[in-house]
């Protein structure tokens, strides 16, 4: 349907009438005014190409889109705030997703929605899909599946493969959270951190805070602390007791360990009630990042805490993923990297706090999206780090 029609069922809701015929299509990167040109595009001059491609499998950084493409690939069953609501209803988020990775990368995405929650199934389609793109984003799949997919694919792939659910927000809430740390007179090593939801996010934002020296840290799920006392922990989880609250002898419940505590992070909705945020060290700092309705209300949070972030654009310091994912791919593809490793995740976080600069406040410790140095200064960052730790091909 072209958008300029009318009739559609619900005409006149400006979501709606923004999604009339999807967000996105293919347009040529060359012109075909005529019969040249065709030969050149495709019979016979394409042919060569295709020869040359076969001859050397390298020729396809230089002459296909292959290199600048991303697959954005989701099944469907844990979709923003709406859960599992299935692969055909997921696509919009996916072409809204594709549309970021162009605005705010200059990266080429593709959305694909998956009919099967099967992991092998997904490990099995995405290996066989693989040669068509220069990295993969997966999004929106349900852990603890998300893990292992993840994981296999990285170890069967050459190119990147990065959950954005995951290592998007834990990049982000890094950044902020150096800042807030610098605007509250903490360092890592002396700060401590409760983290509320074990699931996706909530085990990479965990794991991010490790690499970047946060050493007392505690992550709760619906049952309590993760500690290895407890019998019903799956492999992600007992790992993570191990290398967090194991080592500071950390147990009970979320009311138990917010006392005292100097962070809190949500990712995991519910509400926290306002009496155990109280209970948080002086001058706290509180993200609560459930969209719609974060962990703790902004409006509650101030009430306790110095600095306040949540996902949502219509409250300062907003943790978006979309300041981290399009340079991220940006800078891996610059330099033809083939993972996307820990330190070019916390050098994106390093990078995206660095341009606050003299602009730190209380409501100012992330950029915005909209900042127009956002995307290149990720994307050199990793690129960097990527040449460092090895993975850089070019």
């Amino acid at each position: 349907m072209n958008k300029s029609e009318p009739a559609h069922p619900f005409e006149g809701d400006p979501v709606f009438d923004l999604h009339v015929g999807g967000k996105m299509a293919i347009r040529s990167a060359v012109e075909l005014s005529g019969a040249d040109e065709l030969s050149l595009a495709y019979t016979p001059g394409v042919a060569r190409v295709c020869e040359a491609i076969a001859a050397d499998p390298e020729m396809t950084h230089h002459y296909t889109w292959v290199p600048n493409t991303v697959a954005v690939i989701t099944d469907g069953t844990a979709v923003l705030g709406l859960g599992d609501i299935g692969p055909a209803a997921a696509m919009p988020v996916m072409e809204g997703k594709a549309i970021l990775f162009k605005q705010f990368g200059g990266v080429d995405a593709i959305p694909i929605c998956l009919a099967t929650t099967d992991v092998d199934e997904i490990i099995e389609t995405v290996v066989r899909l693989a040669p068509s793109f220069g990295g993969i984003n997966l999004e929106d799949i349900s852990a603890p599946r998300c893990f292992e997919i993840e994981a296999r694919l990285k170890e069967l792939l050459p190119i990147p493969v990065f959950h954005d659910d995951q290592h998007g927000t834990a990049v982000v809430a890094l950044a902020a959270l150096k800042n807030a740390l610098r605007l509250t007179g903490r360092t890592p090593g002396d700060t401590r951190v409760v983290i509320s939801g074990a699931g996706a996010a909530g085990v990479a934002v965990a794991r991010i805070l490790l690499e970047a020296g946060i050493k007392d840290l505690a992550v709760v799920d619906r049952r309590g602390v993760l500690n290895s006392e407890r019998g019903d922990l799956t492999p992600v989880k007992k790992a993570l007791a191990v290398d967090t609250a194991d080592n500071f002898g950390r147990s009970g419940t979320l009311a138990d360990i917010l006392d005292g505590a100097d962070v809190f992070i949500g990712v995991s909705g519910g509400t926290v009630p306002e009496e155990w945020i109280a209970t948080m060290a002086d001058d706290a700092i509180i993200f609560g990042l459930a969209n719609p309705n974060p962990e703790v209300h902004p409006d509650v949070a101030h009430r306790h805490a110095r600095v306040v972030a949540t996902g949502r654009s219509d409250f300062p310091n907003q943790i978006n993923n979309v300041l981290a994912f399009p340079g991220i791919f940006r800078g891996a593809f610059d330099v033809r990297a083939t993972a996307i490793t820990e330190g070019m995740k916390v050098a994106a976080a390093d990078a995206l706090a660095d341009l606050v600069g003299d602009a730190l406040a209380e409501d100012m410790v992330i950029p915005d999206p909209f900042d127009p140095r956002v995307g290149p200064a990720v994307a050199a960052a990793v690129a960097e780090a990527a040449r460092r730790d090895g993975v850089a091909k070019a």
